[in-house]
């Protein structure tokens, strides 16, 4: 059996950048483009969530005990 590889985040950008090229050349018929919106939507929410547990993980700091705590920016 074969391993199912996890799409990164920039394999997912890539074909989003795809099936916007194809979108706009304007050579695919109605169904064919609706069926590309729908996929490059779940593409989109794909992305969002990436770059959320990205953007959470980034937030967190290591203190000097290695324990983590949340990002603060003190102003």
């Amino acid at each position: 059996m074969s391993e199912k590889k996890e799409k990164t985040f920039e394999d997912s950008v890539r074909e989003l950048e795809t099936i916007v090229g194809e979108l706009e050349s304007g050579e695919l018929d109605l169904d064919k483009s609706i069926q590309k919106y729908t996929d490059a939507m779940k593409i989109i929410d794909f992305c969002e969530k990436k770059l959320n547990e990205a953007t959470k993980t980034i937030n967190k700091l290591v203190d000097e005990n290695g324990n983590l705590a949340d990002f603060e920016i003190e102003e």
